[in-house]
């Protein structure tokens, strides 16, 4: 009888921001257990093994954004093997804004088992404590380099009703906020948190002009800004009237069509309908 294949798995946990009482104790198990630890930097992850009183027992091997494509195969193999191989990076979840996302597609292109230790998260973290509207919110990464990248990058937030999150170095926080007042204006509202969980945390809200004011004498830490979505204006009913009119000309349905613009919009479905059908009866 043939043995049966081996089952390994893929593992991504999210590591402590700052304070080791955050580490869950499914990360601390699964850092004693895995027969792989690739870590984003190997010495922070054997600091945070001894933070935490564990002892690493399997093989620990760096996995980095330089050398992330290339270590991918060979992980990819340990688990097909039937290994346990764990993520983690310097803070947070693997893969968010940090190496792991290769690793998880090549695995599931390989139909391997993948899993997740949720915990600590910037974006989520910084979401709660910004005071700004959360029930819709988008991710960012980090904000470009280049002060033309950056203000092209800004402009996309303009008219993005969503509350926006994105990290920033902190000696480029100053010039971002003030690249934002000038594409922004200088009223949209904002969040910066620094060193979230750490000693020092610390989140200023204000405008963007007051933040960008309190940034300019220079700021240390890890960055996370929060930025307020877009506030909409009162929709032109004729233009929205208009545009029904069209989608009823390409085939949708007056209700299907109002329902569509409504929720684009924010206009009332039912004051839409009514004005596509008193528009309708004076033509």
């Amino acid at each position: 009888m043939n043995s049966p294949e081996p089952h390994g798995q893929l593992v991504l946990a999210a590591t402590p921001m700052g304070h080791l009482d955050d580490a869950s104790p499914r990360l601390r198990e699964a850092m004693a257990s895995a027969d792989v630890v690739a870590a984003e930097d190997t010495r922070r992850a054997r600091a945070l093994a001894a933070g935490l009183g564990v002892t690493i027992t399997g093989r620990v091997v760096s996995y980095y954004d330089q050398v992330e494509a290339q270590r991918t195969p060979a992980l990819v193999e340990e688990v097909r093997s039937g290994s346990t191989v764990l993520v983690i990076t310097d803070a947070g979840m693997p893969s968010v804004s940090d190496p792991g996302y290769r690793l998880v597609v090549a695995c599931i292109e390989a139909q391997l088992k993948i899993t997740c230790l949720p915990g600590p998260s910037a974006v989520t973290t910084a979401l709660a404590l910004s005071g700004l509207p959360v029930e819709r919110f988008c991710f960012d990464g980090f904000a470009p380099r280049k002060p033309g990248q950056r203000k092209t990058w800004l402009s996309a937030y303009r008219e993005e009703p969503r509350t926006a999150v994105f990290f920033e170095a902190p000696h480029r926080l100053a010039e971002c906020l003030g690249d934002a007042v000038e594409v922004l204006g200088p009223d949209r509202r904002a969040a910066v948190c620094r060193e979230l969980t750490k000693t020092y945390e610390e989140v200023r809200r204000g405008t963007l002009a007051e933040l960008a004011l309190w940034a300019a004498d220079g700021v240390r830490g890890e960055i996370t800004v929060v930025l307020e979505g877009a506030v909409a204006g009162e929709p032109d009913i004729d233009d929205l009237v208009a545009q029904a009119e069209e989608l009823v000309a390409s085939g949708t349905r007056l209700k299907e069509a109002c329902a569509q613009l409504a929720l684009r919009s924010g206009a009332s479905k039912r004051e839409l309908y009514e004005a596509v059908l008193a528009a309708r009866s004076v033509e």
